[in-house]
């Protein structure tokens, strides 16, 4: 029988400092290659042809670009479709070339160039290319959480039969199965006693597959140019899933935004735990991260906020448009997402302390 270990930490420091994972770009000249590397060659038999994005910090289980986001390159030829697949991670999907459809546990997403769609959790997918360029994808997901937490479920070409039970949209219905003699027991100062028969079968929110054509959005984002240099916050928009509810999410796990950065905008330097990726697909410009400075471009794709390490970002002489995931839903219910908007005031604990203002009203108001 395996024997735990007890280590005394009498007396011992709380606190250690951390160690971030530093800053890495991949450029789009790289990316362009290992695009035309897997184009090359011969067709998997699941039809996969994927690179596994990984930080150099990182390390198995758990290869992601950082240590709880993974990502992955993913090109399919004009006419190739791959196999069937699914797992207990979610994924935010972003297509950087061509076109396609995207089947997802019955519901069909057709994507062009710039579109965001999520793929929840569990549902069988299938990607197909049926346009006439070369199809690609960067996919996020919280795989290297759950593989560290050695729970990520993998099924190859599951059967049909095997879609989980959705919740029914906009309708609460009883569940037998929830029923108990002794329901809730209710104790001092708010806390409760919950019976199993409720422990094993919680409320089931229905996860939607979603899709934020790049068109569409483009149209909304480009008017948050107008704002102007005083604009003290950020020219965004979040891709907001309603099932992530307070938590402000694409996926349970993740954010997706696309911001829109007129010429020689400065952001003001901030920092949060979530770690932040970045994909630049016009314009160029700078981050500062923990006091050193890297320059990007459109068609390269960054670790530009490691958890908690101060940044900022600034764009040069033409307008920038680029995807942002964070996990920030995941550090919201985990109660762990430290906020500090301006490096002069405290931070907030986001989600279960008030948050912060931007002077878009006053803006508003001046005009």
């Amino acid at each position: 029988m395996t024997q735990a270990i007890l280590r005394d930490i009498s007396g011992g420091v709380a606190s250690r400092s951390l160690d971030l994972w530093e800053p890495v770009i991949i450029t789009g000249e790289q990316i362009d290659a290992e695009v035309e590397r897997l184009a090359s060659i011969p067709r998997p038999a699941n039809g996969r042809r994927e690179a596994m994005i990984v930080h150099p910090r990182a390390s198995a289980p758990g290869n992601g670009f950082t240590p709880g986001i993974g990502l992955v390159l993913g090109v399919l030829k004009p006419g190739e479709t791959t196999a069937p697949i699914r797992h207990n991670s979610t994924q935010v999907n972003f297509c950087i070339r061509g076109s396609g459809c995207a089947e997802i546990g019955g519901n069909e997403v057709r994507y062009g160039k710039y579109d965001v769609w999520n793929t929840p959790s569990f549902r069988t997918y299938a990607h197909r290319n049926d346009g006439n360029d070369v199809q690609v994808r960067l996919t996020y997901s919280n795989a290297p959480l759950l593989e560290m937490l050695n729970i990520h479920i993998v099924e190859e070409h599951p059967k049909a039969a095997a879609e989980p039970e959705q919740a029914n949209a906009g309708e609460e219905r009883e569940d037998p199965r929830r029923k108990t003699p002794y329901g809730m027991v209710r104790l001092e100062n708010g806390a409760q006693l919950m019976p199993y028969e409720m422990l094993i079968n919680p409320p089931a929110v229905e996860s939607n597959v979603l899709h934020w054509p790049w068109p569409q959005v483009k149209k909304h984002l480009d008017k948050l140019e107008s704002l102007g240099k005083s604009y003290i916050g950020r020219r965004l928009y979040m891709m907001y899933n309603p099932m992530t509810g307070r938590t402000n999410g694409c996926t349970p796990s993740f954010f997706a935004t696309i911001t829109i950065r007129p010429p020689k905008i400065v952001d003001r330097p901030h920092r949060h735990t979530s770690a932040a990726i970045n994909y630049y697909f016009h314009g160029r410009g700078r981050s500062t991260v923990e006091g050193k400075v890297y320059e990007w471009k459109a068609g390269d794709l960054m670790l530009s906020a490691p958890g908690w390490g101060v940044h900022n970002h600034a764009s040069y002489d033409e307008p920038v448009y680029e995807l942002t995931v964070q996990d920030q839903p995941l550090n919201i219910y985990m109660e762990s997402l430290l906020w500090q908007e301006d490096l002069k005031h405290p931070a907030a604990l986001l989600g279960s302390q008030a948050g912060f203002d931007t002077n878009r009203a006053q803006i508003a108001a001046a005009e």
